[in-house]
């Protein structure tokens, strides 16, 4: 959380900066410098480096962000921008109140691709309770405006949702009614800031008044048929059910947040600040310390323990998997700290009751069954895969398997109710009776199923990957197909993804949606006043397109083995690797690539002839990956990517050695889809010999299978260049690394049955 200003242009008298004991904003500069901004940059980018996160998120914060002029909100998003995302991907959000929204800031953020939430606590009596200006005049009417202009069609992919602080004043179905009808993506409901030192209002005789509200907003939000998430109960849905809050207001979920001020000193958790004066304050800054320095502090790392860190009142309560001890500043109590239920405690537990009752899980959710011993895998296959001698029938099996799971993922992500989703869900069921063999094929794309998990409905209601962009696969499988199909397509800064097929770039860097023709062999966009033409003579994939308007990116493959691979440097869900992507290859570039797939292909059938067929028929795409400046070796795989692997380029012989790598973490990936083979419950680390920190059990797992490859590869090398060569020296050490591995695995007693016997064969792999 970035607070890039420390004043606001409102006085909502139940605001946490202003109106609580913590008054540190006084002694704050009123916005945050570039000097500042740079070195925040620096210090998220190199623990997202270090740590290998595909993902950061940034919320712009305050005060009220948008007290930064247009000029000065710009420089910040663009250093953001310009020096995290060359290795982790950015989402970018911020916090606002809204009343200063204007065409200028949407567009802004448009370009930069900067999500919004508003705050509104209701209709204007509900929202004037509180949120209103200095001088006691209404923002309502100003907080309207501005969420009209995130509606607009042109912004609305920046519209985050809509945050509304609870008042159990207001009539509760008016405020969900008012709420509802601006349309949000997603809204959040707050309980107001509260501790035991300072309580919240509670009338007379009523002992869980803020429960009974939420049940009204419940039951009335149920009724309706759930139009939006609303992340409190979506939340609780989801941790009854045994998955995650998504959030720390309810659930055990570690905490992931902290907070930069505008003078750039590290806090803990801004909520903090209704507790006691500093009680945020870390003695941190981000000019001389880095997050995991912030990570190590003990008020953080407490709330990273989970279960472990509530007091003993709760973790003996039978909700407690849900509520998680509510929010952590609602704990606070003079002299207890922290270690006490949530001032809220009674309300939680009456809301998560009664929610449960109303859907039927009074009771703890009994997970579902599992395959814990293999007894659901075509016969041999365990064995085969655990041995390292997958097959080709193996790997039509698993292929199948994963299209299976991508077609499941797409019936979630096309919520028959959304606008979003509906038409290329229309246009996808259509083809796929009419054209299954390009439905199939384009829903095999790896990329595809990394967008589909990502754009899942999610416990706190976000939507990370868009649901839109279904329209963008239906459109790619009409392609396939030489169908005629119009469709409103998602635009990501000024691009239209076709997945497999190829980028359409408008002459023009922006966001929002345009329509799409496809026929066999002339396409149209219209975007705006903006229209392009794309005409494929010969078809699309044959030849060089007529082009106006606009610019085409064709997928390329490159040979491998006894076809091709997609060389893919395209798809806007290819990023989901542990290293940064890199960008559109240039042509030199990629003859090079293919100079070096060539070299790996002749590595691989003399090092592993066993495997050579299976990978050369099984790894569909290569993602390049960004070099590392040190010139280490960087390769990566995705657990939602079947049959894809990221690479940066290497030697023939050395990116052998990364595919085949990858390759098996790709296999082991697939089985772990279809087949506990480990505890996932189990919370031990286990120190292995390829790294200095210990390892969860499925780390463990994946680096003693992928490792299983790389010895078997060192082996035959040592068998031809002797003892006493580089690569009889490396043999030893992996054989080693791998063999105590497999036993530090069966010794752990994490394994299934099915896992026992996977690495048992590992094992015996090893000494044959």
């Amino acid at each position: 959380m970035l607070k890039v200003h420390s004043r606001c242009d409102l006085a909502c008298d139940h605001c946490y900066i202003y109106e609580h004991v913590d008054q540190s904003w006084r002694g704050r500069p009123r916005y945050m410098d570039l000097d500042t901004a740079s070195a925040a940059a620096e210090r998220i980018a190199d623990h997202a480096a270090a740590h290998r996160l595909p993902a950061v998120t940034v919320v712009l914060h305050g005060g009220e962000p948008l007290l930064l002029s247009p000029r000065r909100m710009r420089e910040i998003l663009h250093v953001l921008r310009r020096r995290i995302e060359p290795v982790s991907r950015l989402d970018l959000r911020m916090q606002s109140n809204g009343v200063r929204l204007s065409e200028e800031y949407c567009d802004l953020f448009a370009e930069y691709d900067v999500r919004v939430g508003v705050s509104l606590d209701g209709d204007r009596p509900a929202n004037d309770r509180h949120r209103r200006f200095p001088h006691g005049g209404s923002s309502h009417p100003q907080v309207l405006r501005g969420i009209g202009l995130l509606r607009r069609p042109a912004y609305r992919r920046q519209f985050a949702g809509i945050l509304c602080t609870v008042d159990i004043a207001n009539d509760p179905v008016a405020v969900y009614e008012a709420l509802r009808a601006e349309e949000p993506p997603l809204l959040d409901l707050l309980l107001p800031h509260a501790t035991w030192a300072i309580p919240p209002q509670r009338p007379q005789g009523q002992a869980t008044p803020y429960a009974q509200w939420l049940l009204a907003v419940y039951d009335r939000w149920t009724a309706d048929g759930r139009p939006m998430p609303i992340r409190l109960f979506t939340s609780l849905l989801s941790t009854g059910a045994g998955g995650h809050s998504g959030n720390e207001w309810v659930g055990l979920d570690p905490a992931d947040l902290a907070t930069i001020e505008t003078d750039g000193t590290w806090e803990q958790v801004d909520s903090l600040k209704i507790t006691y004066p500093g009680a945020p304050a870390t003695g941190l800054s981000v000019f001389t310390h880095a997050v995991d320095e912030v990570s190590a502090l003990p008020g953080v790392a407490r709330r990273q323990t989970g279960l472990d860190g509530l007091a003993a009142t709760c973790r003996a309560c039978p909700v407690v998997r849900q509520c998680g001890g509510g929010l952590f500043a609602h704990r606070y109590r003079e002299g207890t700290g922290f270690d006490n239920p949530s001032v809220y405690c009674a309300d939680l537990k009456e809301l998560i009751v009664s929610m449960n009752a109303r859907t039927g899980a009074a009771s703890a959710p009994t997970p579902p069954e599992v395959d814990r011993e293999g007894a659901d895998l075509p016969d041999g296959l365990l064995d085969r895969i655990g041995s390292g001698h997958t097959d080709e029938d193996d790997l039509r099996f698993l292929n199948g398997s994963h299209l299976a799971i991508t077609r499941a993922l797409l019936v979630r992500v096309a919520d028959p109710g959304s606008a979003a989703t509906r038409a290329g869900w229309e246009v996808l069921t259509r083809l796929d009776q009419e054209a299954p063999e390009a439905v199939e094929e384009t829903l095999a794309h790896p990329y595809v199923r990394a967008w589909a998990a990502e754009a899942q409905p999610r416990p706190d209601g976000v939507d990370g990957g868009t649901g839109a962009y279904l329209a963008c696969v239906a459109a790619a499988a009409a392609v396939r197909a030489g169908a005629r199909v119009e469709l409103d397509v998602p635009v990501r800064a000024g691009v239209i993804h076709l997945p497999s097929v190829g980028a359409v770039v408008l002459p023009i860097s922006t966001t929002g949606t345009a329509t799409l023709t496809v026929t066999p062999r002339d396409w149209t966009v219209r975007h705006g006043s903006e229209r392009a033409r794309i005409t494929f003579p010969d078809g699309p994939g044959a030849g060089e397109p007529h082009v106006t308007g606009a610019r085409w990116q064709a997928s390329r493959r490159l040979p491998f083995g006894r076809s091709s691979i997609l060389f893919e440097d395209l798809d806007p869900y290819r990023d989901c690797h542990d290293w940064k992507a890199a960008e559109r290859v240039h042509p030199p570039q990629l003859a090079a690539w293919g100079e070096a797939l060539a070299g790996a292909w002749k590595a691989i059938e003399a090092d592993v002839p066993h495997q050579a067929s299976v990978v050369g028929a099984g790894l569909r795409a290569v993602v390049p990956l960004l070099d590392d400046p040190t010139g280490t070796l960087r390769s990566s795989t995705a657990r939602q990517a079947f049959a894809s692997i990221g690479l940066a380029r290497a030697d023939g012989p050395a990116t052998a050695v990364m595919i085949v790598h990858e390759f098996q973490h790709s296999v082991l990936g697939a089985l772990l889809d279809l087949c506990d083979l480990f505890d996932p419950g189990h919370t031990g680390r286990v120190k292995v010999g390829w790294r200095d920190d210990p390892r969860p059990i499925e780390g463990v797992l994946q680096g003693t299978y992928a490792h299983l490859a790389i010895t078997n590869i060192w082996r035959q090398r040592a068998g031809r260049d002797g003892a006493g060569s580089v690569a009889y020296e490396r043999h030893r050490q992996y054989r080693q690394w791998t063999a105590e591995a497999a036993d530090a695995l069966r010794g752990s007693g994490a394994l299934t049955p099915a896992g026992e016997r996977f690495v048992g064969r590992i094992a015996e792999a090893l000494t044959s």
